[in-house]
């Protein structure tokens, strides 16, 4: 069952249509009402941000393989979709997710050598194990022990041949991948339609140092793009985009639900201008510190 998406606890209980979503996260804020009108937080893709560049900062020390970093990523996201982040430390979330992450993915890291860089990544007041401990519990628990994580990265490696990608394309689309991880896409998309569509944005879009250089004539070409493949466009040029357009039109991938992740992952990418580490870090703080979470 584990080897298999199709038959995977994540195709079966953490995959979610956004109104499904959207309606398990009110009831959650209204449970907790009073917390969140109290102490307003900024948007949630603003919050992803912040949260992958913590766990970033503690996993560079740990040596932390990059498939661990995005199984922590979904278990941040899995949780706090049933847990109002206001009744939490997210920093001891945040250990305590990579920490079990990585014992999944079987590259472990010992629990005095996470709780010693948490501490020194984030002056953590927790000197104790058991915190983490006790959290991981929680974890578990919330996640109804449903651990094993399905990531799209070997859809991609799959994949990519097929569609003769460059080597910059294919680093390209392994970033954005790693990208995806900032949105809701793992809890609404599978594995292969965000390879799929991290391919076709390498492809359609150009690349740019440290990401994609999003711009309205690269947006509308893209979506104009996936809107033709809804329709076999017949004989045409054989450059790699109409190959990839023509095998999406042939295939059995939900062309709706590749565009929904290219919009999903370029309003990642203009909200991500707006961020500030200072902002998100302060009002996160003010919630802790407020409720006595940091001791």
């Amino acid at each position: 069952m584990a080897a298999s998406y199709w038959e995977s606890t994540q195709r079966k209980f953490w995959t979610f249509t956004k109104q499904q979503l959207a309606l398990e996260r009110r009831k959650v804020e209204e449970s907790e009402r009073v917390l969140v009108q109290q102490y307003p937080l900024p948007d949630r893709r603003l919050l992803s941000i912040y949260f992958y560049h913590q766990l970033a900062k503690l996993a560079r020390p740990l040596a932390v393989r990059q498939q661990a970093l995005a199984t922590a990523q979904v278990y941040v996201r899995r949780f706090y979709t049933k847990v109002e982040i206001r009744r939490t430390n997210p920093t001891l979330v945040l250990a305590t997710a990579l920490y079990l992450a990585c014992k999944m993915e079987e590259c472990p890291q010992h629990i005095r050598m996470v709780l010693a860089e948490a501490r020194h990544c984030w002056d953590m007041p927790v000197n104790d194990t058991s915190k983490i401990g006790e959290c991981e519990f929680t974890l578990i628990s919330e996640m109804n022990s449903q651990l094993i994580i399905h990531h799209p990265y070997r859809s991609l490696t799959e994949l990519q041949a097929n569609f003769q990608l460059t080597q910059e394309e294919n680093a390209l689309a392994w970033s954005i991948i790693n990208d995806h991880y900032l949105t809701d896409l793992p809890l609404l998309h599978a594995p292969h339609v965000i390879a799929i569509t991290a391919m076709f944005l390498a492809v359609v879009l150009k690349p740019a140092q440290g990401g994609l250089q999003v711009h309205a004539a690269g947006v509308a070409n893209a979506l104009q793009t996936l809107g033709n493949a809804r329709s076999s466009s017949g004989p045409g040029t054989q450059n790699r985009v109409q190959k990839l357009v023509n095998w999406l039109a042939e295939s059995n991938v939900d062309i709706e639900a590749v565009v929904d992740c290219t919009q999903e992952l370029i309003s990642l990418y203009e909200i991500w201008e707006q961020f500030t580490d200072k902002t998100c870090k302060d009002q996160i703080a003010r919630f802790v510190k407020g409720r006595g979470l940091d001791k």
